[in-house]
């Protein structure tokens, strides 16, 4: 599959194996792992962040192979999820550190392309989510407020 804003493809990578269960070597307690990750959230951790120590630390290979949901779900029916998805937040984060180096270095060109290129995917990301009822109905990106958004 060819690349979004790019007229090349991806690169071959190794891929996770197919599994439908937890392996027996791993850590398959489901409160533990719940209580872990709502304390690794309590402390600010994103979801990807929590992933990955739960790999590294805690010998969960897979949170939703172990207990049948994913982070976000966990996160959810605790109360903990964040307003703003994860990897929205990140490409808003992106497009306002493109913004502020615009207004310090006003003939960069290419970065210029590339606000553009990152704010195009946030405004198809926001109607993908608006149209999956994770945000609400009248949700629109704007720069200006951008960094209000985040500050929440």
């Amino acid at each position: 599959m060819a690349r979004m804003h790019a007229r090349r493809r991806g690169i071959s990578r190794s891929v996770r194996p197919y599994r439908t269960e937890a392996p027996e070597w791993s850590n398959r307690d489901k409160e533990t792992i719940t209580k872990q990750i709502i304390d690794l959230r309590k402390q600010g951790l994103s979801t990807a962040e929590i992933g990955l120590i739960m790999r590294d630390k805690f010998g969960v290979p897979s949170v939703k192979l172990a207990t049948g949901k994913k982070i976000n779900q966990i996160l959810r029916e605790n109360s903990l999820a964040t307003e703003i998805p994860e990897d929205l937040r990140n490409l808003i984060e992106t497009a306002l550190g493109m913004r502020k180096h615009l207004s310090e270095n006003k003939r960069d060109i290419h970065n210029k392309r590339q606000l553009m290129l990152t704010e195009s995917k946030v405004r198809r990301l926001v109607k993908y989510y608006v149209k999956s009822k994770k945000l609400p109905a009248g949700w629109v990106y704007k720069p200006e407020t951008a960094e209000i958004l985040l500050s929440r």
